[in-house]
C-alpha cells in the first residue's frame, strides 16, 4: 500500500504542470505538448522499482526493487518509439509508388537530383522527407552511396540504394532498374499481406475451438462416459 501511495504521488507531480506553485489550466485552445520519452521512461522505472521493494518490504527487496527499476530503463530505453515505428511503415508502403514515380521522371528525362526533388515533393510524408534529402546531397555533389544511403532503414530500401549506386552513371538504367524494383515490392507486400491474412483465420478459428471442445465434452462425451458407469455397477 505505500509503495502505492508513494507511486501515485511521484504520477501527480511528473504528470501535473505547475508554474510558481500553481497548477496550470489547460485551455481547449492550445494543444498539449507531446509526452516527453525520457521522462515518461524515468518514471515508469522509478515506479517499477517502488513497487517492487514495496511488495517485499525489507532490505533485499530494495536491492531487488533497484534492480528492477534499472532493467525496465533499459528496456524501455531499446525500445523504438512508436511514431518512428509508424514513419517506417508509412515510407515503405509509399516506396513502390516512388519507385515508378522516379522512373517515369528519369525516363521523361529529369536528371536524377530532379527527379528525386520532385517526387519528394509529390509524396512528401516520411519517404518524401528522405527522398528530398537525398536530392539536396546529389545536388551538392555527395557520393551516390552517401546520397541514397539517406533512405537506410525504410523495409526495401537496400535494394533500391543498390540499384542506384550501381546505375549512378546512367539515368536509363536506373529507371529500369526501379520499374523492376516496384514490381518486385509490390508482389512482397502482397505475400506478407496473403501471409497475415491467414494468421488471422487461425487465431479466429482458434478461440472458436477452445470453446467448442469443452461443450462437447460436456454435453455429448461426459454423458455417456456417466451412462456407462451406471450400467457397469
Amino acid at each position: 500500500m505505500t509503495a502505492l501511495l508513494i507511486v501515485a504521488a511521484a504520477l501527480a507531480i511528473v504528470m501535473v504542470p505547475t508554474v510558481g506553485g500553481r497548477v496550470v489550466r489547460r485551455r481547449l485552445a492550445v494543444p498539449a505538448a507531446p509526452p516527453d520519452p525520457r521522462r515518461m521512461r524515468i518514471l515508469v522505472s522509478v515506479a517499477a522499482g517502488l513497487s517492487v521493494a514495496g511488495f517485499f518490504g525489507t532490505w533485499w527487496g530494495v536491492l531487488l526493487g533497484a534492480a528492477a527499476g534499472i532493467g525496465a530503463e533499459r528496456h524501455l530505453r531499446r525500445r523504438e518509439p512508436a511514431h518512428v515505428g509508424a514513419e517506417r511503415r508509412a515510407a515503405a508502403a509509399d516506396l513502390p509508388l516512388g519507385a515508378d514515380l522516379l522512373a517515369a521522371a528519369l525516363r521523361a528525362g529529369a536528371p536524377v537530383d530532379g527527379a528525386a526533388a520532385a517526387v519528394a515533393d509529390a509524396l512528401d510524408g516520411p519517404l518524401g522527407t528522405q527522398l528530398r534529402r537525398t536530392a539536396r546531397s546529389l545536388a551538392l555533389g555527395a557520393a551516390p552511396a552517401e546520397a541514397w544511403g539517406h533512405l537506410t532503414g525504410i523495409p526495401g530500401a537496400e535494394r533500391l540504394i543498390a540499384a542506384a549506386v550501381r546505375t549512378s552513371a546512367s539515368g536509363g538504367a536506373l529507371a529500369g532498374a526501379l520499374g523492376r524494383l516496384a514490381d518486385d515490392l509490390r508482389a512482397d507486400r502482397a505475400v506478407v499481406i496473403e501471409a497475415a491474412a491467414q494468421r488471422a483465420t487461425v487465431l479466429i478459428v482458434l478461440p472458436l475451438g477452445l470453446c467448442f471442445l469443452p461443450a462437447f465434452l460436456l454435453a455429448g462425451l461426459v454423458p455417456v462416459v456417466i451412462a456407462v458407469l451406471e450400467n457397469v455397477r
